[in-house]
């Protein structure tokens, strides 16, 4: 691909408001625990993306993707922090984060004792996904209307990022392992398994999270989050074809083409950085 972008470490701290982890998003509690539940698993998760590329490190010889990677470990980390934040908020609300936690950390800790390989087709698969859904939220800007502004800001910055760095750890393996049909037999197939693993993960620990926030027989509740997800809008069904492109023998993460999303990057600094103005003023 001829497409290049290089993805920019951004220090940006969102003082989450108190209280509102549960009802941010004014489409209920269901709503709000779609999202709630993928926060769980970024800490881990971007901390085994970090060390998947760090394996690597030593061997990665092109200057270009070596300053890429840098970048992409510096947004990651700093991923790790605001989310950490986020699930405290959660954690204080009563939902069960650290145990929810420890089982996304214990299965990680089994991927790693995979080959190096492995992790890193298990992260370039993890990135696709990501990408996919940040992609979602980008494209889909009625999603985050009239919610708190401080959680529409970490999650647009979060998608944001997301599409910015997508191609890099893709860039890596295949300098690693190149494009041969083992090389595709092994990401085609860690991307069917992480999609496995992760939404085996995902459904019972969102069905968890309504139900400690006492939303498990509000039909309505699920009525809403059905139709966000696979009704109208449906939001992840019209993501599949995106997702089954994965599997193409010639793909690279920028033949989706969604650059322009990037443009709102300046105006989002500046909305986050009146955030700690507004903070200081409240002191």
């Amino acid at each position: 691909m001829t497409i290049q972008v290089d993805p920019v470490r951004r220090n940006l701290k969102f003082g989450l408001p108190a209280g509102k982890a549960l009802s941010w998003n004014p489409g209920g509690l269901h709503v709000s625990q779609f999202y709630n539940t993928l926060s769980i698993f970024f800490p881990a998760g971007e901390r085994f993306f970090i060390q998947s590329v760090r394996n690597y490190a030593k061997e990665i010889t092109d200057p270009k993707l070596k300053e890429q990677i840098s970048a992409f470990i510096g947004q990651e980390g700093f991923h790790t922090r605001e989310h950490e934040e986020y699930n405290d908020a959660l954690q204080a609300e009563g939902m069960p984060v650290e145990a929810l936690d420890a089982l996304v950390v214990r299965l990680l800790e089994l991927v790693k004792k995979a080959p190096r390989s492995v992790q890193l087709a298990a992260t370039v698969a993890l990135e696709h996904l990501t990408a996919v859904l940040g992609d979602m939220v980008l494209r889909n800007p009625e999603l985050l209307e009239g919610v708190d502004p401080h959680y529409s800001a970490i999650w647009r910055w979060h998608a944001i990022e997301e599409t910015e760095h997508k191609a890099v750890c893709f860039d890596a393996f295949e300098q690693m392992l190149g494009r041969g049909i083992k090389a595709y037999g092994l990401r085609a197939g860690a991307f069917l398994l992480v999609n496995v693993l992760f939404w085996s993960l995902y459904v019972p620990f969102y069905t968890i999270m309504v139900a400690k926030g006492g939303g498990l027989l509000n039909l309505n509740g699920w009525r809403k989050v059905v139709n966000l997800t696979l009704g109208r809008p449906g939001v992840l069904r019209r993501s599949i074809p995106d997702w089954l492109d994965f599997f193409r023998p010639g793909f690279h993460p920028w033949m989706h083409d969604n650059r322009e999303f990037l443009n709102q990057t300046e105006a989002l600094i500046e909305e986050v950085a009146a955030f700690r103005v507004n903070r200081l003023k409240a002191a």
